[in-house]
């Protein structure tokens, strides 16, 4: 065997990472460099840093130049602290009998914990579009299959569609609320709705909750997890990158059934063995003193969600502007049969703004879905950037590319 042929046998990715899609935020992170002076809209990060209770709790973690491994399910100071939070704010009880609590490298190793829990080679599951695209990911690279299921026109839950996805490979439907990418919020109804369809299907729930305290108007965040008979079913997801500012310190947390406690362990230690020790410790200290930080902020992205909307308006009908109570993302649809990458990469290069595909996050066909994330910058930048927005689509769709 000729040097070529071995390294066109050995020397590749496997197949498994082959069928996963490219991450976006790198891709369009690469043209935004080659660009001078882009405004993102992309990333879907919070303009605002840690309280400052976090950053005097890391000070005075790495005073005592303590390096050793934490616990692999989290310090017990932060599981008590989450504990509380959960009962208070969430309405879930957590007792080691019945739930219990893993603290996680953020929401993306929690959601990955669980499938690792779950899943087997050929399981399938359901994910309502459109789907946070690093789930999708997460799913394929375990050798499972993502089944895509629509929604309706403001992206809210179908449940008859839910239903008639599931199937004897099905493991787990999953519900993202306040959602990523459309900012749609998912009521109380259609969520114990969804909860009650895996009950007695047999199937988990995994609610991811990250954007918990992100929410406008009359809109109001539900965990299914409170429910009564959800505890044996139900793994909530839940993540202080948003809320909290944390997000390049990467503090997420689970509960999880105690069935599958034992293989989420198992799952963590060989990934992470524990959250990073002094992010801990700062996440404790602002569970504790400081968790009424997020409401302020949220706040101000309500006044900005308002101003980007009004801007988006003027592109109508030839762009749509769906309902979105939560997040800090807005959804838009182009009325254009065109590529969203090639809008996404036009924007960039000609007009100084970046936002994502539809196509990330499953979103193909049917007009060209956009989405913009209006909490990553400061307010006044990003009412500049929506102007560029405005703009650029404007100039896209007079020439008709």
């Amino acid at each position: 065997m000729n040097d070529v042929s071995v390294a066109a046998r050995l020397w590749t990715e496997s197949r498994r990472m082959a069928s996963v899609q490219a991450p976006i935020i790198p891709v369009v992170s690469e043209w935004i460099r080659r660009q001078p002076a882009i405004i993102s809209l992309a990333q879907g990060v919070v303009y605002y840093a840690p309280p400052p209770q976090a950053k005097a709790a890391v000070h005075a973690y790495l005073e005592q130049g303590d390096c050793r491994y934490g616990s692999v399910q989290g310090e017990p100071q932060l599981i008590g602290a989450i504990g509380e939070k959960l009962r208070r704010e969430n309405g879930i009880e957590v007792a080691s009998d019945e739930r219990r609590i893993v603290v996680t490298a953020g929401g993306n190793m929690a959601f990955l914990n669980a499938l690792f829990a779950v899943a087997d080679r050929g399981d399938e599951v359901i994910l309502p579009l459109p789907y946070y695209f690093n789930h999708e990911m997460a799913v394929r690279m375990l050798n499972c299959t993502p089944v895509p299921v629509p929604t309706d026109a403001c992206c809210g839950l179908d449940i008859d569609a839910l239903r008639g996805a599931i199937t004897a490979r099905t493991r787990a439907i999953v519900t993202v609320s306040p959602n990523n990418p459309s900012g749609a919020v998912y009521t109380r109804e259609a969520l114990t709705a969804v909860n009650a369809l895996c009950r007695d299907a047999g199937v988990y729930h995994i609610s991811d909750e990250a954007y918990e305290h992100f929410t406008y108007g009359d809109a109001l965040h539900f965990s299914p997890g409170s429910l009564p008979d959800s505890r044996l079913h139900t793994i909530s997801l839940f993540s202080l990158s948003k809320s909290y500012g944390f997000a390049g310190w990467r503090i997420g947390y689970m509960v999880v059934p105690p069935q599958l406690y034992g293989a989420i362990l198992k799952a963590q230690d060989t990934n992470l063995i524990c959250a990073t020790l002094p992010a801990q410790h700062a996440a404790t200290a602002v569970l504790r003193a400081a968790n009424d930080y997020h409401v302020e902020k949220v706040k101000v992205l309500a006044e900005v969600r308002n101003e980007v909307r009004r801007a988006l308006a003027t592109l109508a009908p030839s762009c749509q502007v769906p309902c979105a109570d939560g997040a800090f993302y807005l959804l838009i649809r182009m009325n254009r049969d065109v590529e969203p990458m090639h809008v996404v990469k036009t924007l960039i290069r000609e007009h100084g703004v970046a936002v994502l595909p539809g196509t990330a996050f499953g979103l193909h066909g049917e007009g060209c879905h956009l989405r913009i994330s209006y909490g990553t910058l400061e307010p006044d930048t990003v009412i500049a950037g929506v102007q560029r927005l405005v703009s650029g689509l404007s100039a896209l769709l007079a020439r008709g590319s």
